[in-house]
């Protein structure tokens, strides 16, 4: 195991991390990204994700402390990491967020493709076209994790699924929901051959979302809150889902629209249990 000390800014490990946090470019060539917080990272190596360099602060969290998340990894990924001790004034310049827990860590990043998606009967996948912020895409998947939904699909090649403003909205949820990056033509052929039932989420030619079916293999398709879904998802769609809107305003955040779609099909699927 690989110990150091650095208490410097200037330090090049410090200089390398905070590129990686700043700039999705240096993610992309390293194939490495940034993680902060405890749960996080549990969530984040109990997916089976690999450490490659560990920051942490001894004034905030012990060795002891450390050892106990990082074994989640697995002894031999726990033994090939660096871990680099860090004083306070200096974990106060990496740590993105208040209220920090004294870790920071450098990660080997996977391959979020549709062909590493396993879905079961019936899955329930939510597919994001062309989100407009980080964020967003973020309480999205904490939506998905809350539902059980099996796969979250993001159809926009500009996505960065390691952003730390959508790691940290998210608290994990990029970890414990499987996720792919693709385009829509790639997507609706995904979901066609699995004969999942695909519903656009669209104030046009729409069925209010409670009287729609999605007990069975169901993709719940949102678009940007500006302009909506393309043509290609209103073509693609085997029903189009509204939302009411009863006030004087015709659009809802895309993640609160993601949350009431999948709370629905959560009811439905509960209510057909029941039955059964």
């Amino acid at each position: 195991m690989r110990k150091e000390q650095v208490t410097s800014a200037q330090n090049p490990k410090i200089k390398s991390l905070l590129a990686l946090q700043e700039k999705s470019k240096a993610r992309r060539e390293s194939g490495l990204f940034v993680l902060e917080g405890r749960r996080e990272l549990e969530h984040c190596l109990g997916a089976g994700y690999v450490p490659h360099t560990v920051f942490w602060c001894p004034e905030i969290i012990s060795w002891d402390e450390l050892r106990a998340i990082l074994a989640l990894a697995g002894e031999d990924a726990a033994q090939d990491a660096l871990y680099v001790e860090v004083p306070s004034h200096l974990y106060e310049k990496i740590a993105l967020r208040g209220g920090t827990e004294g870790v920071v860590a450098q990660l080997k990043a996977k391959t979020h493709s549709l062909e590493n998606l396993n879905l079961p009967k019936d899955p329930l996948v939510v597919v994001l076209e062309s989100v407009e912020k980080p964020g967003n895409l973020g309480a999205v998947l904490r939506s998905a994790d809350a539902a059980g939904a099996d796969a979250v699909i993001v159809c926009d090649p500009l996505t960065d699924l390691y952003n730390p403003n959508l790691l940290r909205s998210s608290l994990g949820g990029i970890f414990t929901v499987p996720c792919a990056a693709a385009s829509s033509a790639q997507t609706i052929a995904f979901l066609k051959k699995r004969g999942v039932k695909i519903l656009s989420a669209q104030l046009q030619d729409s069925s209010w979302y409670y009287d729609t079916p999605m007990t069975g293999g169901t993709a719940i398709v949102i678009g940007t809150e500006a302009t909506g879904l393309t043509q290609i998802w209103r073509d693609a769609a085997d029903a189009h889902v509204k939302i009411p809107m009863l006030g004087k305003l015709d659009s809802l955040n895309a993640s609160v629209s993601a949350a009431i779609l999948l709370v629905e099909a959560v009811r439905q699927r509960h209510s057909k249990e029941k039955q059964l």
